[in-house]
């Protein structure tokens, strides 16, 4: 590592894992019609984004069934079987991520994340503890694309926006972290991520 080779900054979910609500909806709902209404109108993207904000699920999933009572199964399914929200890793990511670690590349994340449910990755998704750092919205109560993510990300481990490249599935957020300073890939496959960073100077095998 040179001193002008740039940071990685991973998102997590869709870079590093396929996360998707509609794995699990699917499972609660005999037709993907009834699924997706579900998910558009009951268990949504910007409910979600509340426990990604620091919310505690006990709490919003009681007081979305106090608004939906005849879905309290399929809402407390969202907590009691969040896992299933998941449909297994990119492996292509973290061949990436062994890679740069092995280049002896430091390697952090932002990601839009409950706390308590991040936590309780750690024992299923080994490539947790091998980031140097880890800023999670849940616990800071920021959330990506708020710029104020990235410049408390920054703050605390001593980089500057410039030193920094940052790998989200959100063109939204990417978009963010570009304006913030930061250069910035829209993640779309692990094999396009492997080229453009290679493009940026990482050591990384072709």
């Amino acid at each position: 590592m040179t001193d002008d080779t740039l940071i990685p900054v991973f998102d997590l979910g869709g870079v590093f894992v396929d996360w998707n609500p509609m794995y699990l909806f699917r499972k609660l709902f005999e037709t993907e019609e009834e699924a997706a209404w579900f998910h558009e109108n009951i268990c949504t993207a910007d409910w979600n984004l509340e426990f990604d904000a620091g919310d505690i699920y006990s709490e919003g999933v009681a007081r979305l069934i106090t608004r939906f009572p005849r879905y309290w199964r399929e809402i407390q399914a969202y907590d009691l079987r969040w896992k299933e929200t998941f449909n297994g890793f990119h492996q292509g990511t973290i061949d990436i991520h062994n890679e740069l670690i092995a280049a002896d590349i430091p390697t952090f994340a932002i990601t839009n994340f409950s706390w308590e449910k991040w936590v309780s990755c750690l024992g299923d998704w080994p490539f947790l503890e091998k980031f140097d750092g880890v800023v999670v919205s849940g616990l800071e109560k920021l959330v990506k694309p708020d710029p104020r993510i990235y410049r408390l990300f920054c703050d605390r481990y001593g980089l500057s926006p410039e030193s920094c490249v940052f790998v989200d599935d959100n063109e939204v957020n990417v978009v963010s972290a570009r304006k913030f300073g930061m250069k910035a890939i829209h993640f779309s496959s692990p094999e396009a991520l492997r080229a453009e960073l290679i493009s940026y100077g990482l050591p990384l095998n072709e």
